[in-house]
């Protein structure tokens, strides 16, 4: 039986799958050395890794600490030092913590990444060798095949390969390259194989500048990171005008040394700066990053671990994905019609021949091979390797054209009627069918096509899938199967695999307008047959309905809809350009692991909004009784002391033990309107009763240093409330975690008094102050319980 098809021009030739390197001798090892001298190698600092210098740099030289040592110095300046330079100690500790964790992640994240550096052939003293790509220098002649990413821009010098330039053009179509023709650094081999000599290199070449535009995404500012900045930026403009003005009203209007303006001036100034809230979501990232680097997850980006928690569709492939990356061969059979068990032995050898003849390297080909074991090939004329725009590859010999592919891209309507039931037998166990067929007048407009023989294939579903998909399905997020099989053989897969929804599945090929690809994405869960340039606009119409959208991927043709994915995930076992895309790459290839991503990612998200909530606490409350102080031109009642203590145990050291905890809860909104919701009551309330004291308190016989011990009674008082409310129900860490910070509180305002405390307090004073200090607490405690609606769940 015949049909007429239209074909596919664009050919590749190749002769055997082992290319000839022969009269090609490449540099000579003293040629290389010489250049590599000259500094004319492949080597682009590496952006994704700080270095230790820059470390350093970014731990100690901020906005925040130039102004901490700045008061520091103010204060030694006035004579002021004794007592009031107790904050200093909390900021270099600060600074010492964040350098020793981010070395130290630093050194296993770069043991990590020598593993997901690109090899590359190449001949050097007439001998083929593999070296890295940092290695490779001018003139070098390299081997390339199809997922290779083209590493310095090049000269084809043999052989003929179909490049993608998505990087460089933004489209996903295949452009074909000859002996003499450029290749761009930052491209792709889809298909084929060239020698290649490199001409230009390192920071000359296009790589440098479509490394970055790959990986534009990764430089987005996620909206934590936005959050965070924007309470620091408001804080850095607020302190210097408010600091000056305290001085002015203490000096100048109220008629105070200027000793006791800038002590006055660094107790407001101290409390209202967020000193640790950027060193503690640093931490958290780099301790993240390290513990996944632990279970093989490289991250290019550390903020797509934020990225990740927040996603609400997670669009996988079905092949190393969901099913291990190895195929099997599970049956030949005829087209209905011929039943002729001779004609499948001999179909069956011919297939052979096709196989073992044909180029491409795919797991599909290699588990066809690894099936038909006689090496015996065609006597090839042209090739047309496999591609996924095409769905089949063609071999031409001189009396015979050949196809091998998918039944729906090679066979009429008729034809796939006819053998349906065969077909179907198959695909509905979740396996894939390949058409082999005879093409007459393949170099006519149209072509007649005579199905010879089908061939069955199967991956084995991998065997943490369910509880993989099981976890995502519980966590809230959907799960979408984007393949280019069958769409009846995946859904069965994906319904093994236990990803809710998977019997919804469409044929992509149906889908032509935006308005059919946005109503596609809510109503099924499997996508088949899908080409290249469709991912990419399926993606965009889940984006387009509102959605936070990871995409993975692990060949070349992935590439453009990761980009367009809010975060994109390549295996280890994929291609090199697919990696070197992707913001995480999975380099042992379990997607298991997508699940300690996602929780490494919420456990920052709800540490760091914990955390906010206290460092915003004092915050707010300083700036509002600074600016009460300057309006009503009276003396700031907090010395840098008091603030210290409240700093050290109300915060700083509760948001970095928290920081450490487990915790997967999902979190919708902004960081920022939750740490704001969070503080304000309590510094609302901190302050009203603090400037009520700074009013009333001396016609209740209390000096300005009972004031001070009285108000950082409060605060600290209220801050515990607060730190309870948000760290609910009580768990045994975050008891010792409480436990720790009141004991350290009550030792150093109680036991080291002399240390913290300007002066000695009357036991009239201390009456006063505790009993602030209670009904502060129990105002906290009722505000806390207002409104409390939503359980409490606790977290392993």
């Amino acid at each position: 039986m015949k049909h007429k098809r239209n074909r596919r021009k664009r050919r590749v030739n190749n002769k055997n799958r082992k290319f000839d390197i022969s009269g090609f001798t490449g540099l000579t090892s003293e040629e290389v050395s010489k250049l590599v001298r000259e500094g004319k190698t492949n080597r682009i600092p590496n952006q994704s890794s700080q270095s230790v210098a820059s470390i350093f740099f970014g731990n100690i030289v901020t906005y925040f600490n130039a102004i901490f040592f700045g008061l520091a110095i103010l204060i030694v300046a006035v004579g002021a030092y004794y007592r009031n330079l107790t904050f200093l100690p909390v900021v270099i500790a600060n600074i010492v913590i964040g350098i020793i964790q981010q070395l130290r992640a630093k050194k296993v994240l770069d043991e990590l990444s020598l593993l997901d550096k690109a090899e590359y052939a190449v001949i050097r003293d007439g001998a083929k060798q593999k070296i890295f790509n940092d290695d490779l220098v001018l003139g070098d002649t390299i081997l390339l095949g199809s997922g290779q990413q083209i590493p310095a821009d090049a000269e084809v010098l043999s052989g003929k390969v179909s490049v993608n330039e998505s990087l460089l053009t933004g489209e996903s179509d295949e452009i074909e390259k000859e002996p003499g023709e450029v290749l761009m650094s930052g491209s792709f081999v889809v298909s084929g194989e060239c020698l290649a000599t490199l001409t230009h290199v390192g920071v000359e070449s296009y790589v440098a500048k479509i490394t970055s535009k790959a990986k534009e995404v990764k430089n987005k500012k996620s909206e934590m990171i936005k959050d965070i900045e924007t309470i620091i930026k408001i804080a850095g403009i607020v302190i210097i005008p408010v600091g000056i003005l305290m001085i002015i009203n203490s000096v100048l209007i109220n008629g105070r040394t200027l000793e006791d303006g800038v002590v006055a001036m660094v107790g407001a100034v101290v409390g209202m700066i967020p000193e640790g809230l950027y060193l503690l979501l640093t931490v958290a990232l780099t301790m993240s990053a390290a513990r996944l680097a632990m279970k093989k997850v490289l991250l290019h980006d550390m903020k797509s671990i934020e990225t990740l928690a927040r996603v609400d569709v997670l669009c996988v492939d079905k092949t190393g994905t969901i099913t291990n990356e190895v195929m099997t061969v599970t049956g030949l059979f005829l087209p209905e019609g011929n039943e002729n068990a001779g004609d499948l032995d001999g179909l069956s050898r011919l297939l052979s021949k096709y196989i073992h003849t044909i180029p491409d390297s795919n797991i599909t080909m290699c588990a066809l091979r690894d099936h038909f074991l006689d090496p015996a090939a065609m006597e090839a004329v042209r090739m047309m390797p496999f591609t996924s725009a095409t769905k089949y590859s063609e071999i031409q010999t001189k009396s015979e054209t050949y196809r091998l592919g998918a039944p729906e891209y090679l066979l009429s309507k008729i034809q796939l009627r006819e053998n349906k039931e065969k077909i179907e037998n198959y695909t509905g166990k979740g396996q894939r069918v390949l058409a082999f067929v005879s093409v007459n007048n393949p170099d006519s407009d149209q072509a007649e096509i005579t199905p010879l023989i089908f061939v069955s294939l199967a991956n084995e579903i991998r065997e943490t899938a369910p509880e993989t998909f099981s976890y995502f399905a519980k966590q809230g997020v959907m799960v979408k199967v984007i393949s280019g099989d069958n769409p009846l053989t995946v859904s069965k897969v994906a319904l093994a695999a236990n990803i809710e929804g998977a019997e919804n599945y469409v044929d992509a090929t149906t889908l032509e307008t935006e308005g059919d690809y946005l109503a596609a994405v809510q109503r099924y869960t499997v996508f088949g047959r899908v080409k290249p340039e469709q991912k990419k606009s399926l993606i965009d119409a889940i984006k387009k309905n509102g959605q936070k959208v990871a995409m993975t991927g692990d060949g070349v043709n992935d590439i453009l809809a990761m980009k367009e994915a809010d975060c994109s995930i390549a295996m280890g076992g994929g291609s090199d350009a697919a990696r070197q895309a992707a913001q995480v790459v999975l380099l042992d290839s379990d997607f298991s692991h997508m699940m300690q991503i996602v929780s490494e990612g919420r456990r920052i998200i709800n540490n760091m909004t914990r955390s906010g909530i206290l460092f915003l606490y004092k915050n707010i409350f300083s700036l509002l009784l600074a600016l009460f102080t300057i309006i009503l031109s009276i003396q700031y009642p907090l010395k840098p002391t008091e603030i210290a203590l409240i700093s050290m145990f109300n915060i700083g050291l509760p948001g970095f033990l928290l920081a450490m905890e487990n915790n997967t809860k999902r979190q919708r909104g902004r960081l920022l309107t939750r740490t704001l919701k969070g503080a304000l009551p309590a510094s609302l309330l901190s302050f009203a009763m603090i400037a009520a004291m700074t009013v009333f308190g001396p016609a209740v016989g209390l000096s300005e240093d009972e004031m001070g011990v009285a108000g950082t009674f409060l605060l600290s008082a209220v801050g515990f409330i607060l730190l309870w409310k948000i760290i609910r129900p009580l768990n045994k860490y975050r008891k010792v975690v409480f436990a720790i910070c009141v004991i350290g509180m009550i030792l150093c305002t109680v036991v080291l008094w002399n240390v913290f405390i300007i002066a000695k307090v009357s036991f009239h004073g201390i009456l006063i102050a505790i009993g602030y200090s209670i009904v502060g607490a129990l105002m906290m405690w009722l505000v806390a319980n207002i409104g409390e609606h939503e359980p409490h769940k606790a977290s392993n």
